[in-house]
């Protein structure tokens, strides 16, 4: 058996171990996700209401489309291709931690010159891609989303925050299962436990996943009420 052969096998021992381990005491470990996730969710939030407080300039926005009118199955489907998608790239995050952090330290040994120097660093230089695409990500996405609500709020007449807060009760849980794979990731970095990263992945997605439909269905067919109750606009 060859290194690449036994890392992998090791690999899937290791998954089914870490499984095993979580399937008999799940909440220390789901505790630590939620909160790192919850917490990320948070900070995002808080940044959107920041940029969106500091934004002056208004723009035409169309409020045709959830969550500001009731949709139908086309939106549900739209806001959930967005959403696996985003998932998906936080699981592939996931999977390259545990590649770079447990499989190829194992092949080192085995390599020379500049590859063996790439097996040896790869759980550093994972560590350093992630944090900064994630820092990145999370920029783009407060700018964007911050300019997007603070549009929307002048368009309703309307505070931002008076607008996040209708928006809270769907937009909370969906980020926070959109960051469990990312806050999994750090926690088993930081401890070193590359090589439960890949039990970690498939954890997350599997709660975050039931989440995000719950959210998408919200969005489009309970959150227009609720922005109305809050908000008095003119149905489109």
């Amino acid at each position: 058996m060859d290194a690449s052969e036994y890392a992998l096998v090791y690999g899937v021992r290791r998954t089914r171990g870490a499984l095993k381990e979580w399937n008999d005491r799940p909440w220390p470990v789901l505790k630590e996700w939620v909160i790192g996730s919850v917490a990320a969710a948070t900070l995002l939030l808080t940044a959107v209401w920041l940029v969106a407080g500091i934004t002056s300039d208004s723009a035409i926005v169309s409020i045709r489309r959830p969550p500001l009118t009731t949709g139908d199955p086309t939106d549900v489907t739209r806001i959930l291709g967005h959403n696996a998608l985003v998932l998906a790239l936080h699981a592939m995050a996931c999977i390259a931690g545990f590649i770079a952090g447990s499989s190829l330290p194992m092949q080192a040994p085995y390599q020379n010159g500049l590859s063996k120097a790439l097996h040896e660093k790869g759980g550093r230089l994972a560590i350093l891609f992630v944090i900064g695409a994630t820092a990145f990500s999370l920029t783009g996405q407060a700018v964007v989303l911050g300019l997007s609500v603070a549009h929307v709020a002048s368009a309703l007449h309307t505070g931002p925050g008076l607008l996040l807060l209708g928006l809270l009760p769907h937009a909370l849980p969906e980020l926070t299962a959109l960051f469990l794979p990312l806050a999994a990731w750090i926690i088993a970095s930081r401890r070193g436990d590359w090589d439960k990263l890949l039990a970690a992945t498939v954890v997350t997605v599997a709660i975050a996943v039931p989440i995000l439909i719950m959210t998408a269905l919200w969005e489009v067919y309970v959150a227009p009420h609720v922005l109305h109750a809050l908000i008095a606009y003119p149905t489109p």
